[in-house]
């Protein structure tokens, strides 16, 4: 049976900002936390009263409008991801959207979750008007045949769908650097450790304020709570908790809303800090924006 739409508006400052959902994967809880006993995240699964042998990874992006333009930071799975995912474009639709009037894609790094949306498996452009903009430190890495050449076999896959989604637009595809305002109210913020070139955005409208946290955390009911667990996607485990660290304590001391690529729908709230770690706070639901 299928819920209702799964998108979400909300503002920041004049720019609107909608949530788009794109179902979820379930990851079995065995491995997936590299530094931590499997007893230690099942008692933290219990504590968020979520199962004890798995988790549902949920995927959120965002639709931004602002000065005119529709703006996308990620994509979601396309039609490459699980079975339970794959429900973005749907959801975009029933939000008001049509795909080529998407003026801009951002994309914060590149594993397939973020950017498989954008070029589907026939090698359809979903959005044939966005111009595209990418981290420059992500770029460098995973368009490497070097690295690719030496990559474990584990991990070719994932480099060769970088080259797959991104190769058709390669020589139009825009580089940015971490710390400069890349649109009109939107700056990037170096965030590595989970990949390279992983990037959150700083939204900025009048005196409002928000952080794009991407992949900071997996579900934060684990990664916020313990912020110096990896996560098995951490491809730096320590850079990736340090940076983990260093955002939430900003957010945190800010009282910055934040959005998450995969926490609970609408992915959205404040962070409060909690003992050692933090708590993901979420906005109230509201009927009007």
């Amino acid at each position: 049976m299928n819920q209702a739409p799964g998108y979400y508006r909300y503002k920041i400052g004049d720019m609107v900002l909608t949530a788009i959902n794109d179902g979820f994967a379930r990851r079995p809880l065995e491995g997936f936390v590299r530094n931590a006993e499997l007893a230690e995240v099942k008692a933290a699964m219990a504590q968020a009263f979520l199962p004890a042998d798995a988790l549902n990874i949920t995927f959120t992006t965002l639709a931004i409008q602002s000065g005119g333009k529709l703006i996308l930071i990620d994509t979601g799975n396309g039609d490459s991801g699980a079975p339970t995912s794959g429900t973005w474009l749907a959801n975009f639709r029933a939000a008001g959207f049509d795909p080529k009037d998407v003026s801009t894609v951002v994309f914060s790094h590149f594993h397939g979750d973020h950017i498989n949306g954008f070029r589907l498996k026939d090698g359809t452009a979903v959005f044939p008007n966005a111009e595209v903009m990418v981290p420059a430190a992500e770029w460098a890495f995973w368009m490497d045949d070097a690295k690719m050449n030496a990559a474990p076999e584990a991990m070719k896959g994932a480099f060769g769908g970088v080259r797959r989604v991104f190769g058709p637009v390669s020589k139009d595809v825009k580089q940015f650097e971490a710390g400069k305002e890349i649109l009109p109210g939107i700056t990037a913020i170096a965030a590595p450790g989970h990949t390279p070139g992983h990037t959150t955005f700083a939204l900025s409208s009048g005196t409002a304020r928000m952080m794009v946290m991407s992949d900071t955390t997996n579900h934060p009911a684990l990664f916020a709570r313990n912020p110096d667990w990896s996560a098995v996607f951490d491809m730096d485990g320590p850079q990736a908790a340090a940076t983990r660290r260093r955002l939430l304590d900003m957010v945190s001391a800010d009282k910055m809303q934040v959005a998450f690529y995969h926490a609970p729908f609408p992915a959205t709230g404040y962070i409060a800090k909690s003992g050692n770690g933090f708590e993901l706070v979420p906005v109230q639901w509201t009927t009007s924006i």
